[in-house]
């Protein structure tokens, strides 16, 4: 549900920086960076650009788009937290990044205290989809082929801490089953594994895959939320696929240096959340298998520590390697 109520101290500040932009004051007054932690190709560049166009429109100014894949999103986070907190540098922020990595290896910012959440864009549930060539067709089918033949399903894997890792970690837990792993640097790449048959299995953002699904190249097996998609309305869940309550969701937002000022802050929330209502962002977004959300920065600050503390849990019991 689109979030709009914010406090007297947030409007005070909303208003000042509402009238900077009405009378072309100080900010902003050149391109805004966007700092996204993946490669390009994947779900995040899928959710964040199209909000971003929109954005450009509003505030005047031209959006940059700054790919740092690599390290769970440890290059792009350090970049942001060590930028100058003027408005200019933002992080599209995503799982990885803000509540994943963090449990498996020491990072050189906190996700918590150097960063102020603005907004989420979207959450999106992940999909598990596998090359059809394979003779299986629902997920039952994939742990009961992975018991018979332990070590042989081929996973691809799209960065250490990605959502789509995350999802195929809580699924190995549930199910128990044995998979080989293939890494590679981002969704993009991790796509291209699976449809050149180098891999048999992937979770990812459903945007990646329904092109492929539609076209034949790929199966769809199943959604990782609780209801179905309305984007994918004949797809079942792993929820109603014989795994009670099993979700893994990516989600996308923006967040800013901590210490960027207030103004600043409550002006890309407000000017985020009226894009992210917009009924073509709407359509977008849904047709890729999200929800657009639009929260405050309080309650996606409450989200993100709510997420780290269950993907430590499955780091945990994963017994996955960290560096910490």
């Amino acid at each position: 549900m689109m979030t709009t109520r914010i406090n007297f101290a947030a409007f005070v500040a909303l208003a000042f920086a509402s009238g900077a932009f009405a009378q072309g004051g100080h900010y902003p007054n050149k391109p805004i960076r966007w700092v996204i932690p993946f490669q390009p190709g994947g779900g995040t560049d899928m959710v964040a650009r199209p909000v971003a166009a929109k954005l450009t429109d509003r505030i005047g100014q031209q959006i940059l788009y700054d790919n740092r894949g690599g390290g769970g999103g440890v290059i792009a986070g350090e970049i942001v937290a060590n930028a100058n907190p003027d408005g200019y540098t933002l992080l599209v922020a995503a799982v990885a990044v803000m509540t994943v990595t963090g449990s498996m290896q020491k990072m050189p910012f906190d996700p918590i205290k150097d960063f102020v959440p603005i907004t989420k864009f979207a959450n999106v549930p992940n999909m598990l989809a596998a090359r059809t060539a394979m003779p299986i067709s629902k997920v039952q089918e994939i742990v009961s082929y992975a018991k018979a033949n332990p070590g042989k399903l081929r996973w691809a894997t799209s960065g250490t801490g990605s959502a789509g890792t995350m999802s195929m970690e809580l699924f190995k837990l549930t199910t128990g089953i044995d998979v080989i792993t293939i890494p590679y640097k981002g969704a993009g790449p991790a796509l291209l594994g699976l449809l050149s048959n180098e891999a048999d299995l992937m979770f990812a953002n459903p945007a990646v895959f329904m092109p492929h699904v539609k076209s034949g190249r790929l199966r769809g097996l199943a959604s990782a939320s609780l209801e179905r998609s309305v984007a994918l309305p004949d797809m079942p869940t792993f929820h109603e696929s014989g795994f009670p309550g099993f979700e893994s969701q990516s989600w996308y937002g923006l967040a800013a240096p901590a210490r960027t000022p207030a103004a600043i802050i409550a002006l890309w929330h407000k000017e985020t959340v009226a894009v992210l209502g917009q009924p073509d962002i709407i359509a977008r977004i849904t047709q890729d298998g999200g929800t657009p959300v639009g929260n405050t920065p309080q309650k996606f600050a409450q989200e993100i520590r709510e997420e780290t503390a269950k993907w430590a849990k499955v780091i945990k019991d994963a017994g996955l390697k960290t560096e910490k």
